[in-house]
């Protein structure tokens, strides 16, 4: 049941003519009004849970609502432990990089790609080097193939003004 915490309405709070009343192990009671129900759900030690407000009649449930709501706040907080937020780094070259540069560069972008991260490589152009695009496609090329068995190409090389960008996605491991 996708309720969020506002939309649900208990005991006294519920003001509808008539509601269809739900038991504690599933089982449906019956149709009458919400006093009737609250009756019943007391009497067994419970609250009465407006569970389905739009539906008619709308539908309560007989529960114990303070375990319910702890049961629910424990599902999203295991489901939002299980999430895995994917940032994107950034790693800036030049057409005039060192291979000792472009190899720490490399392992960089690798680890970034190894931790679940995605990896933009930007290669900014100064000057006479936008004459010289051969040379960066080279390079955007040699990291590409650097970074393969981390990685795989999500945006190949896009020239942007003074900026030549990519993105490198990871790949999932089994």
């Amino acid at each position: 049941m996708n309720i969020s915490a506002k939309d649900m309405l208990i005991n006294e709070d519920i003001k509808a003519k008539e509601v269809r009343v739900i038991g504690e192990d599933g089982e449906p009671i019956g149709i009458m009004t919400p006093e009737a129900a609250l009756k019943i759900a007391y009497d067994q030690g419970y609250d009465l849970v407006l569970m389905a407000p739009q539906a008619q009649p709308p539908v309560c449930r007989i529960m114990d609502y303070g375990k319910f709501r702890f049961e629910r706040d424990k599902k999203e907080k295991e489901a939002k432990k299980k999430q895995q937020v994917v940032e994107l780094k950034e790693i800036q070259l030049s057409c005039r990089i060192d291979t000792h540069d472009f190899e720490t560069k490399v392992r960089h972008a690798q680890r970034f790609l190894s931790e679940g991260n995605k990896v933009r490589v930007v290669m900014r152009f100064k000057g006479r080097e936008m004459s010289h695009m051969a040379i960066g496609q080279e390079i955007m090329q040699k990291f590409r193939e650097s970074c393969s068995e981390k990685g795989a190409v999500d945006k190949a090389p896009v020239l942007d003004g003074r900026l030549l960008s990519m993105v490198i996605a990871p790949i999932k491991q089994k």
